[in-house]
């Protein structure tokens, strides 16, 4: 606009006023949840219905979850056509406990809390957690 001239004080006034109507955004919050344990209990087996969605949502092989699962329950574990079954009752909440700690040992780093990891194998029972979003690599124990 030809002629338009605004002083500082103006200019600080509206500048003022943008930042108190903007939704400030932290860097630290993000989108990324845990799925939700769907399973049920058939006579003396436990089906987890949803472990394809876990599994994608974790960036792993759904046979390494269940190989934790089985580990951490004593029991067999097997994957059928995307479900992960259980031998033994159990319920969604106990599930849904051993789900979220698979992602805060094997998933989530521990130095930026994102997703964005991957698992090396480090030989002697061992894997490295390596992060592609801050670089940050650390040995976590085979399951």
């Amino acid at each position: 606009m030809k002629g338009f001239s605004m002083s500082d004080e103006e200019y600080m006034k509206l500048l003022d006023r943008a930042f108190s109507k903007a939704h400030i955004v932290s860097s630290e919050s993000s989108d990324f949840v845990i799925p939700k344990v769907d399973s049920i209990v058939q006579g003396n087996k436990t089906i987890v219905r949803n472990i394809g969605i876990i599994a994608d949502k974790a960036r792993r092989d759904p046979k390494e979850i269940a190989r934790y699962i089985s580990r951490e329950l004593a029991v067999p574990v097997g994957i059928d056509e995307q479900r992960m079954v259980i031998s033994g009752r159990f319920q969604a909440a106990d599930m849904d406990k051993r789900i979220q700690r698979y992602f805060e040992i094997y998933v989530i780093c521990r130095e930026c809390h994102k997703p964005d990891t991957r698992l090396e194998g480090a030989g002697r029972g061992m894997f490295y957690l390596v992060c592609e979003a801050c670089g940050s690599r650390y040995g976590v124990k085979h399951y």
